[in-house]
């Protein structure tokens, strides 16, 4: 008898029953060119397609306007924008798929071209020195605005608005986007945040945001349908460096988050090589393992035979996909017949291509 992968094992998370492990990792497409912002049919067809997954996490999702920094992301903070949305979830679930929104504010890698030409928002008005994709082409950061205590108060309530759009719109939940060198990777990190109030200085008092809105979103949408993403080992990228600090503060972030009743931890292995960088963790997974109780979705650079493997190995509950599944929408069946798989073209990744790139990779049935 052919043992059955562990990829394709189904999987209690919170009330929801996973068809397999495999999850579709928050992935930019830039697809949303119209004056809302809002998902489309475009959109519907390309989530459907992948709704073979265990779990579709979808692109990041601005939650207000001060939020965005990428040209034609969709948001979820308008009418319009639900009403996109929910055409998007209603076709996810009739292909018997689970879906949750990613909610998203990129902070101080924003630009003023977004915003009327006000400065974006930010912990501390430090320039992160790298480049914002704008309407305009890709541009040089400028130095944000430092949030004032109202500012922070603002956004997390415009999180806890997001969250209920997010139930109206029909999701099976939400992910906190909490990595990446975003806004909340901003307040996490001391090369971002030098705040001297209660949102700077200690490890608790620069987590103290992100807690603010995890509790209020939690007032609002069920704990176990919550999910939150972090990147502890990114470096160098967006302006954020490892510090003697950096680790020692995203584990006393996820330790306390045993204390939730959240749907699950989603950890990023580094971007880039940080083998020689002080501090820094290199196997992400195996360092925090040990201390969430919950379940853990780890991503970045995993094929099919290292997924299994990090589940047999009892590392992780569940794995995240990103390239993979935008060249092969039937990922999940491909692995279960160990099909060949299909290239990603780069070029269309972000690119206002329409369709070509998006939804025109084809299932490997039509491929045959």
């Amino acid at each position: 008898m052919t043992k059955i992968q562990p990829l394709l094992t189904p999987y209690k998370m919170g009330d929801l029953l996973l068809k397999n492990r495999l999850v579709i990792a928050p992935m930019t497409r830039s697809r949303s060119n119209n004056k809302e912002n809002e998902p489309t049919e475009l959109q519907v067809k390309y989530y459907r397609q992948r709704a073979s997954a265990g779990l579709i996490i979808s692109e990041g999702s601005q939650i207000s306007k001060r939020a965005v920094g990428y040209v034609n992301t969709p948001g979820i903070y308008s009418e319009a924008q639900v009403k996109g949305w929910k055409n998007v979830t209603g076709a996810v679930h009739k292909e018997n798929g689970k879906i949750f929104i990613q909610l998203w504010h990129v902070g101080r890698v924003s630009h003023p071209d977004f915003h009327n030409g006000e400065l974006p928002l930010a912990p501390s008005a430090i320039n992160p020195n790298s480049k914002s994709f704008t309407p305009n082409g890709f541009k040089e950061t400028v130095t944000p605005k430092e949030m004032t205590l109202e500012d922070i108060k603002t956004t997390v309530e415009e999180f806890k608005q997001a969250a209920i759009n997010t139930k109206e719109a029909g999701f099976d939940g939400l992910e906190i986007h909490s990595s990446n060198g975003y806004l909340f990777h901003q307040f996490f990190n001391k090369c971002s945040n030098q705040r001297k109030d209660e949102y700077g200085g200690n490890i608790e008092n620069r987590a103290r945001f992100f807690f603010e809105v995890l509790d209020e979103i939690s007032k609002v949408f069920p704990q176990n349908c919550v999910g939150v993403r972090f990147n502890p080992s990114m470096h160098n990228i967006h302006g954020i460096d490892v510090d003697k600090e950096t680790i020692p503060l995203f584990e006393y972030v996820i330790k306390k988050l045993n204390n939730y009743n959240i749907a699950y931890v989603h950890l990023s292995e580094p971007f880039t090589d940080v083998s020689k960088v002080s501090y820094a963790v290199e196997n992400i997974v195996a360092h925090f393992r040990p201390l969430y109780n919950g379940t853990l979705i780890i991503n970045n650079n995993f094929n099919q035979e290292k997924g299994n493997t990090v589940i047999e190995e009892n590392l992780a509950d569940l794995v995240a996909f990103g390239k993979l599944f935008i060249s092969n929408p039937d990922l999940a069946e491909r692995f279960e017949i160990n099909a060949p798989l299909a290239n990603w073209d780069v070029d269309t990744f972000y690119s206002d291509t329409g369709k070509k790139g998006y939804t025109d990779y084809p299932f490997y049935s039509e491929e045959l």
